[in-house]
């Protein structure tokens, strides 16, 4: 039993064979919807000891690829994505599989994902080919036999849900229909219904569905551009450069719709269901940045990256988080769980929509490693190549309008499960009273604001987070202790 995307699973459901022979020990690779609603009744921690196979009801036919546990995520688990899109078969229909070995992977809305082989045998049928689009949970993708003879089996097998929509495009010629009243008792429906689609799929231009969309929207026929993907397969790039050669302007508009949506439901859902209140505090940055611009000069000396403000902020939230615990929960219905590890999330603007990469033990690590690891989940982001174990298991979630946008001050939107995000304005001079009557001085001010769940962190508890925050802004030696 294992995650195909977030709790979507995988699960192997014996098949009725159009055949006279006995194929009790054929089964159907598919999106179980049922296992989905199941794990969501669980928490993230809950999953790691009670979904197994033994622990889930399974209905009566449907037996589980294996007993390892697996971990839901943290991010929106509420919201998980119901369809997505064959980006390319690692494996080929006859090739013998074995557990662990990646079959296909997966598009969605925010990642692209392995789907791993569960047991051992030889993958006969592949029904959904690369660059199918939209595929709902529980639809049949691949059909795998245990041995080998009973690939024939399956050579011409369409599945039934699949039949309806193909018979009608199958049928508008007068003369099939005469050969399968003739060859009726031969079983010939059977071989006449998947000649069909074979035909098509010689003279199929593979391409993978970003660009197949952007193809679309900017009217351009795929057969007039030239794939560099593996095996010829066209690419974003390819279409985004064939528009270049004509003038037009690329945009990535074809792909926000979709992430739009994805995006409104989880901050509805956040604000429907979370109780938000907002404590915003100013801290005085200047020793801060004069602490950046003295590691920075080492940095550079020894080659390494410089460090953006945005690393010291994620190394103070996670030592504030380390200091006044409270705030690293999440709420459950029946109590509040409390993380023993601080996961920061952050918030990464790309032209496909936002996401959330986690840091995962920022406390541990130095300005160094964390500013590497920013810029890595940074850039896989910007590419959509983003996997689950990218930005999942994220206790706490960091989100900076400040620096890239000169946003003063904001307040944002919680990331379920999670109880809290800290919102990082711009910093600006600002003048203030000296030691004198008479006296002032000018000073660099940040303003930042954090969101609380108050079913979780109460007030005074906030409080004491963005005191301590503070702190180590204010006094960035203090990190080091």
């Amino acid at each position: 039993m294992f995650p195909l995307y977030y709790d979507v699973s995988m699960l192997w459901q014996s098949a009725v064979s159009p055949s006279p022979h006995s194929l009790e020990e054929k089964y159907f690779l598919f999106w179980s919807s049922d296992m989905l609603k199941t794990r969501l009744n669980y928490s993230p921690a809950e999953r790691l000891s009670k979904c197994s196979a033994r622990d889930v009801p399974m209905p009566s036919g449907i037996s589980a690829m294996s007993t390892k546990p697996m971990t839901g995520p943290t991010f929106f688990r509420e919201y998980i994505s119901s369809q997505g899109n064959i980006a390319r078969w690692l494996k080929k229909e006859g090739d013998k599989v074995a557990p662990g070995e990646v079959l296909c992977e997966v598009e969605t809305d925010k990642a692209t994902v392995e789907m791993e082989c569960m047991e051992e045998g030889y993958l006969a049928k592949i029904v959904k080919e690369e660059g199918a689009k939209e595929i709902q949970v529980g639809e049949v993708i691949a059909i795998t036999v245990e041995e080998e003879e009973d690939i024939q089996k399956f050579k011409d097998y369409t599945p039934s849900s699949g039949t309806p929509p193909a018979a009608p495009e199958a049928k508008p010629a007068p003369s099939p229909p005469k050969e399968e009243k003739v060859e009726k008792p031969a079983s010939a429906p059977e071989a006449k219904t998947s000649k069909p689609t074979s035909a098509p799929s010689e003279d199929r231009i593979f391409a993978s569905p970003l660009a197949k969309k952007l193809a679309e929207d900017s009217n351009v026929p795929l057969s007039s551009i030239k794939g560099t993907g593996p095996e010829g397969r066209i690419v974003k790039a390819d279409v985004e450069e064939f528009l270049a050669s004509r003038g037009k302007e690329t945009t990535a508009k074809p792909s926000k719709p979709t992430d739009s949506k994805v995006t409104a439901s989880r901050l509805a859902f956040s604000k429907q269901t979370i109780p938000h209140y907002y404590l915003t505090v100013d801290t005085c940055v200047d020793k801060l940045m004069g602490l950046r611009s003295q590691l920075n000069s080492f940095q550079e000396a020894s080659g390494g990256k410089r460090i953006s403000v945005n690393d010291l902020v994620i190394k103070a939230a996670a030592l504030a988080l380390r200091k006044v615990p409270q705030c690293n929960s999440s709420w459950t219905d029946e109590y509040i769980r409390q993380f023993s590890n601080v996961n920061i999330n952050v918030a990464v603007q790309t032209e496909n929509g936002l996401y959330v990469p986690v840091v995962k033990d920022a406390d541990k690590k130095g300005l160094s490693k964390i500013g590497e690891e920013v810029r890595f989940l940074a850039q896989k982001a910007k590419e959509n190549s983003l996997k689950p174990e990218d930005y999942e298991g994220g206790t706490f979630t960091v989100s900076n309008l400040g620096g890239p946008f000169g946003i003063k001050q904001f307040c944002a939107v919680i990331n379920p499960p999670q109880a809290a995000i800290l919102a990082i304005g711009s910093a600006e001079k600002r003048v203030v009273a000296g030691s004198g009557p008479d006296q002032f001085n000018v000073a660099s001010y940040m303003s930042v604001t954090l969101s609380c769940d108050h079913r979780v962190i109460d007030g005074a508890i906030g409080a004491e987070w963005l005191k301590a925050f503070k702190g180590y802004i204010e006094i960035p030696e203090s990190m080091l202790l």
